[in-house]
């Protein structure tokens, strides 16, 4: 079983060192005391071992032990997993803990945050039913459903359930802080989230722990707070996160446990079967699958792309065959802040394969920036020649023409298939540095659904095919990996820029350049003069 976590765990959970369950109350540690707390006064909450006692398995072990019994004070905590594997559950057995057990504080306050309503209740729900399943918890606590509270009564403890989209005044200062699925907050920050952990400076010890399934992108909240982790060390923070390996087929059995610790114990291997069988054969449910079931960094929007459609095409790209054979090439402009993607294509003539080659242009000035904008390493990229840093504080179309004017010397550019904004700035580029001289046509491609969605089955029909290759461009790689694809109530699609936080112009510019040799029809050549006067 994999976890990728930044303390002792690398290859898996903490061994059990010894067996804590047969060692006196007094001789266990802090964190075997909350183990003990939980199997001997809570009962499973629901399911087929509905009120019998609650029996951690090695993964919430080897969380727990990670948590408390660390020799530094653990500020925060995180744990990844796949859904159905008894999350919830853990989080109300830990609430409970230190609501009446041995992590109680006199005179503390504790809180669960939610990001909606349902998933809020459902924690307090899930801590009423174990109150009410244990005789010895009902004398220990006071339950307000009302007010979706808890109080402690041993050590006046007071819990409460929060949601993000409940207009509730916080006006408490947690020592403890569980967060539920954070991994739905969308973008990199969070004002409910925020406002939980500003609320925990009046204790020098408050413990803040996030346990969710995976956010859809490297920008996204839960995604910023596991990649500082990881690239920290911070010894203050515990990060456990169990993911298939992306690479692998969403059917290969061996990777399942990776992201399911729970598998065959109390998460169901035939319901994971069936549920990634029927997304293996509807692709545009591929993207939720992997993220729910796999726990992979993946969109749960249509993903235009298979990810393993994608990967059986990464053969590379011949490039003699761009001096050889007419090449088509796709420009995407994009503003002239972010990337502007040239992306040639050739076939080959026996085995029709149709080989890709992308330049992607981006600004110098303020480069640093917008790879921490975008959380994408384009300095990385810059150095190793796979992203040209235009010398500028915006891409300069000029620029831009004479590099593809002296880079495709000698090449046959039969077309250029591009989006209409912004053509005419960079046509008369084009015509200044000799650019216009050497393409034979300029053909307009509409990004709407009516010109766009046959493009995107032809690209489609390529890489089911496996005549495509894209080399694994890490450019390409990005948009592919972030190309969501909407439907008109016609059936036709596009790409919608609008729904992906990541850069996705490569991509529309390899849809746009492969479409002529598909067997697709041009679209009608466009008066240049007419446009640039």
């Amino acid at each position: 079983m994999k976890i990728q976590t930044k303390r002792a765990m690398k290859c898996g959970p903490v061994p059990r060192i010894r067996n804590w369950r047969k060692i006196p109350i007094e001789r266990l540690t802090r964190a075997e005391k909350v183990m003990a707390f939980i199997e001997n006064y809570l009962k499973t909450p629901e399911g087929s071992k509905v009120g019998e006692n609650f029996e951690l398995i090695p993964f919430q072990e080897a969380f727990i032990y990670a948590v408390y019994d660390s020799p530094r004070a653990i500020k925060r905590a995180y744990l990844s997993i796949a859904r159905k594997n008894g999350k919830t559950s853990l989080i109300a057995a830990l609430l409970l803990a230190h609501i009446v057990g041995p992590e109680a504080k006199k005179n503390s306050q504790i809180a669960s945050g939610a990001m909606s309503r349902d998933q809020a209740a459902l924690v307090f729900k899930l801590a009423e039913k174990m109150i009410v399943l244990s005789p010895e918890l009902q004398t220990l606590t006071k339950v307000v459903p009302s007010l979706k509270t808890i109080i402690g009564l041993s050590q006046n403890v007071e819990y409460k359930a929060l949601s993000a989209d409940a207009s509730t005044n916080l006006g408490i200062s947690p020592a403890l802080a569980i967060l539920d699925e954070t991994g739905q907050v969308t973008g990199p920050t969070s004002d409910f989230v925020d406002a939980i952990v500003t609320s925990q400076g009046a204790y020098d010890d408050a413990l803040l722990v996030v346990i969710s399934t995976q956010a859809a992108s490297d920008a996204d909240l839960f995604s910023t707070l596991l990649d500082d982790a990881e690239r920290s060390g911070d010894p203050s923070i515990v990060s456990h996160v169990y993911t298939s390996d992306p690479d692998k087929s969403m059917l290969h059995k061996n990777q399942w446990k990776n992201s399911n610790p729970a598998l065959g114990i109390f998460r169901s291997m035939q319901d994971l079967a069936e549920n990634l069988e029927k997304a293996s054969r509807l692709p545009a449910t591929e993207g939720k699958a992997r993220n729910l079931l796999l726990n992979q960094r993946i969109s749960l929007d249509a993903l235009f792309v298979s990810p393993a459609v994608w990967k059986q095409n990464r053969r590379q790209p011949d490039h003699n065959l761009f001096y050889s054979e007419p090449v088509h090439i796709g420009l995407d402009l994009s503003a002239r802040t972010d990337l502007t993607a040239a992306v040639l294509a050739a076939k080959h003539p026996e085995t029709d394969i149709v080989h890709i080659k992308p330049y992607v242009f981006t600004p110098q000035v303020s480069l640093a920036e917008r790879s921490l904008r975008d959380r994408a390493p384009y300095e990385t990229w810059v150095k190793n020649a796979l992203l040209i840093a235009v010398p500028s504080a915006s891409v300069d179309y000029d620029w831009v023409c004479h590099f593809m004017v002296d880079e495709l010397a000698g090449v046959q550019i039969c077309s250029i298939q591009f989006d209409r904004w912004r053509i005419e700035l960079f046509q008369a580029a084009a015509k200044r540095t000799g650019l216009f001289d050497v393409v034979e046509n300029w053909n307009s491609v509409g990004q709407g659904y009516r010109d766009i969605s046959p493009r995107l089955e032809s690209f489609e029909a390529l890489m089911l095919a496996r005549r495509l290759a894209h080399g694994g461009h890490p450019l390409l790689n990005l948009g592919a990996a972030h190309a969501i694809a909407t439907r008109d109530p016609a059936g036709n699609r596009k790409l919608d820029k609008a729904k992906t936080t990541q850069r996705i112009d490569p991509l529309v510019a390899a849809v746009m350049a492969t479409y002529p040799l598909c067997d697709g029809e041009a679209e009608d050549e466009i008066d240049i003069d007419a446009m640039i006067g």
